[in-house]
């Protein structure tokens, strides 16, 4: 099973093969096979037998150092879940969009665009600048721009995007959005074609925003 590990990667290998490794650790000199499947059959999944209490797996003759193998196992599960959830949030409702707008303010340069790529339970899978001055947006390609925005979202798999705009001090945010409407509009109709929807786009200032959407023009 290592060999089949290093040549295939451990996504080759069922729960109780899984589960089998682990107590290898802790009894190295036997076949651990009939144990780790009748954990599978007494709690009924790996996930359970992970987090299982330590009582109870002692109660199967689960021993010390296979314990330990559990035990470590479990929580670099629970700790990788934990940091996934820190690195993609979840911008599924307007207090969230709005708490993250303040993270995307902070050090950014007035005038960026930002595009925030989501996947389908809108989850942040990247963050990204387009880069752009007052020059380049006079004279802007909006179709090349988009087509470099949806070809950013297949390579990253996003469903659906929301785009950002920092506005300079003292301009009107609803003044800005504005300037966006045909980029946003492009995307809406080739995004379509594979699948990718265009949320929102917002100008942002402070504390102040405007978005196409709420102005009835997306």
């Amino acid at each position: 099973m290592r060999e089949r590990v290093i040549a295939k990667g451990a996504e080759v290998l069922a729960d109780y093969e899984v589960l089998e490794m682990l107590l290898f650790y802790g009894t190295p000199r036997g076949d651990t096979k009939p144990q780790a499947k009748a954990l599978i059959n007494e709690f009924g999944s790996l996930a359970a037998v992970l987090s299982a209490p330590v009582a109870t797996l002692q109660k199967t003759g689960v021993n010390t150092d296979c314990m330990a193998a559990l035990r470590l196992s479990g929580l670099a599960a629970r700790r990788l879940g934990e940091a996934e959830k820190r690195e993609r949030p979840q911008l599924s409702n307007w207090e969230v969009l709005l708490a993250y707008f303040d993270t995307a303010q902070e050090g950014a340069v007035a005038g960026q665009l930002r595009v925030l790529f989501l996947d389908n339970r809108n989850r942040l899978l990247a963050d990204e600048v387009i880069p752009s001055d007052d020059e380049t947006r006079r004279a802007r390609d909006t179709m090349a721009e988009a087509t470099a925005i949806l070809r950013r979202s297949l390579e990253v798999h996003a469903t659906a995007l929301i785009l950002i705009r920092l506005c300079e001090k003292g301009v009107d945010p609803q003044a800005v959005v504005g300037a966006d409407e045909p980029l946003a509009r492009e995307l809406v109709r080739a995004g379509g074609c594979l699948s990718i929807a265009l949320h929102d786009v917002f100008a942002l200032r402070g504390g102040s925003w405007a978005s196409l959407k709420q102005l009835g023009r997306l």
